[in-house]
């Protein structure tokens, strides 16, 4: 028989707060992270907006300067929010307070690019002198995705099974939803799952802008627009997200605070097009009745929450509603829909993780966050998209859906805690 599995801490760095409690109360309020970038100077760039993250001090959350110095920043908002989570869920695998053996508690965090920032750094050195005298010897392993990863197990003692997941956008929905099988199968009491991501540098701004997908809107309070007729693409967004998920009577013997309960996953592929998604929504829809029937979702009894991967692009909307209703049939129109990306913009690797948070904390407190500037909906966007402010509704079930370049799919199902 299947394990059961819970959420028993969660930690954020995002554009919208650095700790769960800010980035929840930012949501609810529909507060927009994005701004103006100041942090690089953007005057030859295409695009000059993002979801930065502010006020960000890596030695807040148990890092050492040494360590900060060498690491880039996907690996410092990897580590905060697992350093959040892990304190938050009170698990420790050593001293007097070692409450799980650490060869049963994992590590499953992943990033869609990785050390982005110090690649671009490096190989400004390399093209200035090709002797590559200059290269730094850490380059390496603090470019590479899996060091994220690698760097929490080591900080935490995590012994068990440790994943990098690398399924762009998808990567921390799908990181949870394999971590949560992982659990369930019996090979781990706890993982430590979500995503992080530092895209947002001239160099990602630059090959984003040029493939067509970001809005160039210069308002930035009013640019991520997903499910609005005027949007015209995402916008870039950094952080992470990080949920300890673990198994029920792990939980249970420690007493430990249990958020809600995750009860479904879905993973497939569109196999059609490098960037596009598949437009007729048929394999989006079946990752996601993958999630559902794990899930046990029951038309006649559940009130269901989506939380949308709604990039605003035209493509991701469209699909997305078209998916939507093939998956649920008429059901879709009396469905909660909200994009988070609305007030975040897009983090990338970190996203699904993100926006399993916001999922988990819908579920909890019984609020649909809103996707805020939709004041011109997309009429074949027809679907219930929580405009502009949020909702209250006694919500049974929640998934969270996740959709990368490569056509990969990811949906994750929860529900509230009960014993």
């Amino acid at each position: 028989m299947n394990k059961r599995v819970v959420i028993t801490g969660m930690g954020v760095i995002s554009s919208v707060g650095n700790d769960v409690e800010t980035f929840w109360n930012s949501l609810k309020n529909g507060v927009c992270g994005i701004e103006v970038i100041d942090k690089f100077p953007t005057e030859e760039l295409p695009v000059k907006i993002a979801g930065k993250i502010k006020d960000f001090n890596a030695e807040e959350y148990g890092m050492d300067k040494p360590f900060v110095r060498k690491q880039d920043l996907f690996t410092q908002y990897g580590m905060a929010a697992a350093w959040q989570a892990m304190n938050d869920a009170d698990l420790h695998t050593e001293g007097e307070a070692q409450n799980i053996d650490p060869f049963r508690l994992g590590v499953y965090v992943g990033s869609g690019i990785g050390g982005f920032e110090v690649q671009y750094r490096e190989t400004a050195k390399m093209v200035e002198d090709p002797s590559g005298r200059w290269i730094s010897p850490l380059f390496i392993p603090t470019m590479i995705s899996n060091i994220a990863a690698g760097n929490i197990a080591i900080k935490h003692n995590a012994k068990g099974p440790c994943l990098d997941i690398v399924t762009a956008c998808a990567t921390s929905s799908h990181c949870i939803g394999e971590a949560f099988h992982a659990i369930q199968h019996g090979y781990a009491d706890a993982i430590i799952a979500g995503g992080c991501e530092n895209a947002t540098i001239p160099l990602g701004i630059a090959g984003f802008a040029n493939a067509k997908a970001l809005t160039r809107v210069e308002d930035p309070k009013y640019a991520s627009l997903p499910f609005n007729k005027n949007r015209q693409g995402f916008v870039m967004g950094d952080g992470a997200g990080i949920l300890i998920l673990e198994e029920l009577e792990h939980a249970k013997a420690r007493g430990a605070n249990i958020y809600g309960e995750i009860v479904g996953y879905g993973n497939t592929c569109d196999a059609y097009h490098a960037t596009a998604p598949r437009p007729d929504g048929t394999t989006q829809a079946h990752c996601i009745n993958l999630a559902l029937e794990e899930a046990g979702f029951d038309k006649e009894k559940d009130n269901l929450y989506i939380n949308a991967h709604g990039t605003g692009t035209h493509l991701n909307d469209l699909t997305e509603t078209i998916a939507y209703k093939v998956a649920l049939g008429d059901f879709a129109y009396k469905a909660h829909i909200s994009s988070i990306k609305s007030m975040t913009g897009h983090m990338f690797g970190a996203a699904g993780a993100a926006e399993a948070i916001a999922t988990v904390l819908a579920l909890k407190e019984g609020i649909i966050p809103p996707t805020i500037n939709l004041d011109c909906p997309d009429p074949e966007c027809d679907l219930d998209y929580t405009p502009n402010v949020a909702v209250k509704s006694d919500i049974t079930l929640g998934i969270s859906d996740s959709l990368g370049f490569g056509g990969h799919n990811a949906c994750v199902a929860f529900r509230r805690y009960e014993d």
